[in-house]
């Protein structure tokens, strides 16, 4: 019997869209407190290997590197790196605050009372961190158009640093008295849940809210917070194995491959070693969706687990994820291994055990609709899941509509790659698929294909799992660009037929007037022998057309540490960061040629173009020089050209 998905109502879309936000500010950090797992398991006093000077690094990690991570990962995800400085200094004042409480309050206990120990800020920068930077957004958006030219990056670096002050100053006054309390009263309730042996109801809460996509609330914004604080003072916390067992996911899995019918049965065992061994946890879920009777099993393993944690008194050291049996044993705390392992094979038994009674006793002749039930999951997930085609036979087997050309900023090289992606695409007839540019850290998971260069696929993935990822290393002539464009024909069928006239005018010059390379700013024979040489080169001609200030010179080497401006098809387009908008005067190119060939980052290149974009421009201006550079007569023109008219000649159409 094909599953409809629940009514998507209000509520709990908002509480899934919350935990969805606190979880994308915690998971990249992850590694962070894995790493500070590692470092107390081995050289607290009660770790494996004792150091007392490795030791040392253990209290300021947790109480101040990882809440200023997590912070700036907030921040970043609200106003990128603008939003990510000011949280991340804003969450300094938390942390002091609530450590002038936390003394305060040891100065009143009688002598001999154990004092309260350092509350860390977890809580804190999941509140700072976002709301510092949506303060600076929305006071940037006061004065965008309205700052004299020259005084831009002045305005920018002071509004941000005074920004970052008064935040800070809310910090310290507001937020760390707010989480003090909250963690004050969280805790009691933990502890007396504890006390009273009725922490395993709380898998009544989890483990319906799993299947449904709203755990990420529970876990990141109370159980993970919570748990690092016992951590801290204990070594241990069995908050952290409340939601990460994947015991009873296994159990339920199991109990398919032996008892289930059909398409159930057949992908159960696949499943389960994703869910055990990989932590995908969201694999099982569909089975639930399909007969959810069967999460009276969930609870059943969720409880024993929990029951078999308190009785041996075990936890983990720092939060496992994703949820897999590797990461849980890595974060076991000495003395731990025995009960965890029970624990978790218990939980796995159990539910295992009432799965395989529901099922048997099933009278429904209906095997259940897994993909119906996947395709539930998905809408409730709000986005395609990265292991649903384990369950229903494969991904990526539909129309190709949305590909992706993401690079780290979204604004050079993965636009000029896109520029040249979308004209084959378009070109082939296939004007309907959107062929677009962005930053790798936007990504999202609703897209079909992602291309990336090869040194960024694996980030990519990270964000994006469920598309189809194509890596490249020259973004002017890859030859991947035709095997996606066979991809879609495969997928897509039949070209739309484009005509030539749709096609040339997806990338066509956007002449808005103006011309932006003058015969001033052309050399036919650069000077320069290394990168930076050619760099400065470019970027003085620049500086002596009158379109930038000198110190956007400086800002293009900056960007070339940072990502390489290196193209393909010999063409290197060094430009600035984003922060030296301020010194453009006017859009501008410089153009320099190397007859010889220099050494690019092990990339030979003899096309240097200096670029200076104001305000958006730069997307025009890189979206015209990849047509021109993907055209390998141009580049022929290009390198025999004898004079700067028959450089312009061939750069004619690039202008904004």
């Amino acid at each position: 019997m094909a599953t409809t998905a629940p009514a998507s109502g209000g509520a709990r879309v908002k509480v899934q869209q919350f935990g969805t936000f606190l979880s994308n500010m915690i998971m990249p950090n992850i590694p962070a407190l894995i790493a500070w797992g590692l470092l107390t398991a081995l050289f607290i006093d009660v770790g494996w290997l004792p150091n007392a000077d490795l030791a040392t690094m253990v209290g300021p990690a947790i109480h101040y590197l990882l809440p200023i991570l997590i912070a700036g990962t907030g921040g970043r995800m609200v106003y990128g790196d603008r939003g990510a400085v000011v949280g991340a200094f804003a969450t300094m004042g938390a942390i002091a605050g609530s450590d002038l409480l936390v003394a305060n309050f040891n100065a009143t206990l009688p002598e001999g009372e154990p004092p309260l120990g350092q509350v860390h800020m977890f809580i804190g920068a999941m509140i700072l961190g976002p709301l510092s930077a949506y303060v600076m957004k929305r006071l940037d958006a006061l004065w965008d158009g309205k700052i004299r030219p020259g005084f831009e990056m002045l305005v920018n670096m002071f509004s941000a640093g005074i920004t970052a002050f008064v935040m800070a100053l809310v910090g310290f006054f507001a937020v760390a008295r707010l989480v003090n309390g909250v963690m004050d009263v969280a805790g009691s309730i933990v502890e007396t849940l504890v006390d009273n042996n009725l922490l395993p109801l709380t898998s009544i809460l989890i483990e319906p809210a799993k299947v449904f996509f709203l755990n990420n609330a529970i876990n990141h914004g109370v159980l993970t917070p919570l748990g690092i604080q016992e951590a801290t003072e204990t070594g241990k916390s069995v908050l952290f194995l409340l939601e990460a067992n994947p015991g009873p996911g296994l159990g339920l899995l199991l109990a398919f491959a032996f008892f289930g019918k059909g398409v159930a049965k057949a992908t159960a065992p696949g499943a389960a070693i994703i869910h055990f061994f990989g932590g995908i946890h969201e694999i099982y879920f569909p089975y639930v969706l399909m007969k959810p009777k069967l999460i009276v099993a969930m609870i059943a393993g969720g409880m024993t687990g929990v029951a078999i944690n308190v009785a041996f008194d075990v936890g983990l050291r720092a939060p496992a994820a994703p949820g897999s049996i590797f990461a849980v044993y890595a974060q076991v705390a000495a003395g731990g291994f025995l009960g965890v392992t029970l624990a978790v094979f218990g939980s796995a038994a159990v539910t295992f055990a009432v799965a395989s009674l529901l099922l048997k006793t099933d009278r429904s002749d209906d095997e259940g609709d897994l993909a119906s039930a996947t395709a539930s999951m998905e809408q409730m997930k709000g986005k395609k899941s990265s292991v649903a085609s384990a369950l229903t036979g494969g991904s990526h087997t539909g129309r190709v509509e949305r590909i992706v050309f993401a690079c780290d900023a979204g604004m050079g090289s993965s636009a000029m790659g896109a520029s040249v992606l979308r004209k084959k695409v378009h070109g082939a007839g296939f004007t309907d698929v959107t062929v677009v540019n962005k930053a790798i850290a936007s990504l999202g998971d609703d897209q079909d294909v992602v291309v990336t260069h090869k040194d960024l696929t694996d980030r990519a993935r990270q964000r994006a799992g469920s598309a189809m990822h194509v890596s490249v290393d020259n973004f002017m002539g890859s030859p991947r660009y035709d095997e996606i464009v066979e991809l879609v024909r495969e997928r897509n069928g039949a070209s739309g037929g484009a005509t030539t006239s749709e096609v040339d005018s997806a990338d066509g010059p956007a002449d808005l007037g103006g011309d932006v390379l003058s015969r001033d700013s052309i050399v036919l024979a650069g000077a320069a022998d290394t990168r930076d040489g050619a760099i400065d080169e470019a970027g003085q001609l620049l500086v002596d057309a009158g379109a930038v200030e000198a110190s956007y010179v400086a800002a293009m080497h900056e960007r070339e540490t940072s990502v390489s401006t290196h193209m393909g098809n010999l063409l290197a387009i060094p430009h600035g960061t984003n922060e030296s908008k301020g010194a453009i005067r006017r859009s501008a190119l410089s153009f320099v040629r190397y007859p010889g060939g220099i050494d690019w980052n092990g990339k030979e290149t003899k096309f240097v173009v200096g670029i200076a974009g104001a305000g958006d421009d730069h997307l025009a201006l890189l979206r015209q020089l990849a047509t021109v550079f993907s055209d390998e007569a141009a580049i022929a023109r290009l390198e025999a050209a004898e004079s700067a008219d028959d450089v312009l000649a061939v750069l004619q159409g690039v202008s904004v």
